[in-house]
């Protein structure tokens, strides 16, 4: 195992540690971790962009289908008010898919630490989504 698959893998292991105080974690064959929070699919890569810069990569899908033609307005005006990652708005067939990713060098965080700042996001995406879609 190289370096840098050792370095991204140690900190997949922490992130998967941290994640598994909140909710339940599944690791995909490729050591990425893929769980559920409010409805809202998650998941977490580990990429060493340069040596000795390993970064987390989440991804956050808030919802999907919506139908309302102001979401892309609305997501703007969302993502003005300040939070960590970068709301995204895509057109499909269907209607307006929306995301929020969050990248961040994580590889000196502990696992406390890591699981309070990893848990900052997902909350704000489930919020988000709350604010989306009718989740009566």
């Amino acid at each position: 195992m190289s370096r840098e698959a050792a370095t991204t893998a140690t900190l997949l292991i922490t992130a998967r540690e941290a994640l598994e105080q909140f909710v339940e974690v599944h690791v995909d064959d490729d050591g990425a971790l893929s769980f559920r929070h409010g409805g809202v699919p998650c998941a977490v890569q580990g990429v060493e962009l340069v040596e000795g810069l390993a970064v987390l990569s989440l991804t956050c899908v808030v919802a999907w289908d919506l139908t309302d033609p102001d979401t892309p307005r609305t997501i703007a005006e969302r993502a003005g008010q300040g939070l960590f990652g970068t709301l995204g708005a895509i057109a499909t067939e269907r209607g307006w898919d929306v995301t929020l990713r969050y990248a961040f060098p994580a590889e000196a965080l502990a696992v406390g630490p890591l699981g309070t700042l990893i848990m900052l996001v997902v909350s704000t995406a489930s919020q988000v989504r709350s604010e989306l879609v009718d989740v009566s």
